[in-house]
């Protein structure tokens, strides 16, 4: 792994704690590199979704960044996963999330898995509770 990798997993570990999520799932991802997903605070696996964690590493071939959390949503334009990314320049990480209490505006991919033209990089907003988080905008 090289020096920017780690520093990007460095990074996703301490986002990923200060949105209080549940410690088995950081352990998980820093052990293993494994990616949970949230649906409504539940996280889950991400590898038991073959096609979305496929998703989740072309998203951060293709564009430099880590994933480190994702979330699952429907919504009246589409399916939509929201993967939450470290990006691959140092100088953004200070504006990849703003914390306040337990609501988190976060920079992410946002996949419209049934108009992949709609899909595309903001912010989100997501609440954190019970170790777990879900979109709320």
């Amino acid at each position: 792994m090289t020096d920017k990798a780690i520093a990007k997993k460095e990074k996703a570990i301490e986002l990923l704690k200060e949105m209080d999520i549940y410690k088995p799932y950081i352990q998980g991802f820093r052990e293993s590199d494994k990616v949970c997903f949230f649906e409504n605070f539940g996280g889950y696996w991400l590898y038991q979704e073959p096609e979305i964690d496929k998703k989740r590493k072309e998203i951060e071939a293709k564009y430099k960044c880590l994933v480190y959390a994702v979330t699952h949503e429907l919504t009246e334009f589409g399916e939509c996963w929201s993967f939450l990314v470290v990006t691959d320049y140092k100088s953004e990480w200070k504006t990849l999330m703003y914390s306040e209490g337990d609501k988190h505006s976060a920079f992410a991919y946002v996949w419209n898995r049934d108009d992949d033209w709609c899909s595309e990089f903001g912010s989100i907003t997501v609440q954190s509770f019970g170790g777990g988080i879900r979109r709320i905008a």
